[in-house]
């Protein structure tokens, strides 16, 4: 039952962590290689959209991560779990006190009203999101050597 866990949860932040890094480096170079205002458009649409998802997948992650622990606590690796587990509790903080601020802003934008530092606000979203993948690879990367 241990192992069927573990292979959810390390699947479930692996997917995870491959849509953020998805949104860094491939979807926003594309949105930003768009005219402004369909720049801006993609941008919120993908805001409203992955705004309504990656809450629920950042703390179910989180909560898979943490009955692992639990569950195997006396198992070789627990160290490296909880390791993560401290990671993704990270990145649920940056998420909520950094990126979520930006993002509810900007979802609701459109060409008419959005205000005039927005590109300046999406970079700094942009930035805090680079940390962000930063850490939850970090804690993939320790759920991975935790199965090895």
């Amino acid at each position: 039952m241990l192992s069927t866990l573990e292979v959810i949860t390390t699947v479930v932040v692996g997917l995870m962590v491959g849509v953020e890094f998805s949104v860094a480096f491939v979807m926003n170079p594309i949105f930003n290689a768009l005219p402004e205002d369909s720049n801006q458009q993609a941008h919120s649409h993908g805001g409203r959209m992955l705004g309504a998802v990656m809450p629920v997948w950042y703390i179910g992650s989180l909560v898979l991560v943490a009955v692992w622990a639990i569950a195997g606590w006396h198992h070789e690796g627990t160290g490296l779990v909880v390791t993560a587990a401290g990671l993704l509790i990270l990145s649920v903080i940056m998420s909520i006190l950094l990126l979520v601020p930006i993002n509810n802003q900007g979802k609701t934008w459109t060409p008419e009203n959005r205000p005039a530092d927005w590109k300046e606000q999406m970079n700094r979203w942009n930035r805090y999101h680079y940390v962000r993948v930063a850490v939850i690879i970090a804690a993939f990367t320790l759920l991975v050597a935790a199965l090895v």
